[in-house]
Parts: C-alpha cells; sequence; structure tokens
C-alpha cells in the first residue's frame, strides 16, 4: 500500500524522545496545521536530519501519513533563529512566538495566516528591533486570527497586513487590555 507524501514548512515547536534512537517532533505546518511526527534514528551521530530538526528551527519537512501516525521522511533547514541571534532579547522572542503557537493551536487544522505571521516574526528576530513592541503585534495579531480579540479602531491597522509593515508600531493601551483580557478568556 503507497502512502502520500506531503511537503510543506514547519515549525518546529518541540520534541521528546522516544526508544534508543527515536524522537517524536511537534510540527506547526502551512498546510496541516499543528501535529506530531516521529522520525527514525535521528539522534545517531549519523544522522543527517539531527541538525535540521533542531527546536526553534523553520524547516520544509516531507511527511507521510502512515497508520501509526505522522513519519519525518527528508528535512531542509531554512533558518534557526534561535541558533543565530546574538541577544537575550531576541532569543526570548522567539521562545514567545513558539510557546504561543504550543499553547492556542491545538489539533490538524491549516492556519495559513497565523503560519505566515508567525515565520515573518521568527525570520526577524535574527535583526535587531524592539522585541517588546514586537510581541505585543504579534500577540495581538495571533489572538485576533484564533477570535479572542475582536478589532477595534484604536488598533484595527495593526491587524492587516504583514508584521513587517508595523515593525516601528506601538500596541496601545486599549489593545494590551485586549490581549490581556483574552488571555483570562482563553482559559489557557
Amino acid at each position: 500500500m503507497a502512502y502520500s507524501t506531503y511537503t510543506t514548512e514547519a515549525i518546529v515547536c518541540g520534541s521528546k524522545d522516544n526508544n534508543t534512537s527515536d524522537r517524536s517532533y511537534l510540527l506547526f505546518t502551512q498546510r496541516a496545521g499543528m501535529l506530531w511526527a516521529s522520525a527514525r534514528s535521528v539522534r545517531t551521530e549519523k544522522s543527517k536530519q539531527r541538525y535540521a530538526l533542531q527546536d526553534f528551527s523553520v524547516i520544509r519537512v516531507s511527511l507521510v501519513r502512515g497508520k501509526s501516525g505522522w513519519r519525518v521522511g527528508s528535512v531542509e533547514s531554512l533558518l534557526n533563529p534561535f541558533m543565530q541571534s546574538d541577544n537575550r532579547q531576541a532569543r526570548a522572542f522567539i521562545q514567545l512566538v513558539v510557546r504561543s503557537l504550543r499553547r492556542f493551536l491545538h489539533g490538524e487544522e491549516p492556519a495559513l495566516a497565523i503560519f505566515r505571521d508567525a515565520k515573518e516574526a521568527l525570520f526577524m528576530a535574527v535583526d535587531k528591533y524592539d522585541f517588546d513592541k514586537l510581541g505585543n503585534l504579534y500577540t495581538l495579531r495571533l489572538l485576533e486570527k484564533l477570535g479572542y480579540v475582536s478589532q477595534k479602531p484604536a488598533f484595527a491597522s495593526l491587524l492587516e497586513g504583514t508584521i513587517t509593515e508595523h515593525t516601528t508600531a506601538v500596541v496601545s493601551a486599549e489593545g494590551l487590555k485586549a490581549i490581556d483580557i483574552a488571555y483570562r478568556a482563553s482559559h489557557l
């Protein structure tokens, strides 16, 4: 029986060890949403996939859906912003992005706009920005796309376009209040 192969971009949001040399990865994929995929013998020294599949990496991956779940086929590393960042603020911002994805996204449901924002934010983390402002902007956009925040005139312009267009924007006090209310309302 032949299985279909899906090639997509993904963000590695976490991993856990299985058996002696296997590892399972929590991947936020562009085409399938959040999913767990297993990779065989990835922890051995001779594995070619071990460096591409590090936490916080942005990768292009081929996935196969089998009887027991998703399996990792081939992997190509696009960027690991955590390793390329040279300061603590950038690394804290990268952790915020991935932690938010793990907190709010569950299940295999494509979320193209959320994936685009997360990928863009991770690519921006390599450069020098005001990461506190960028973190508030990313969180507001994520919560709005998930339906926890409704658009209000005070911050509606920040929710349109891309994150790159709003790198110098400051989230207003009303926007910060909406983020706080959304965190409490989500119960996550």
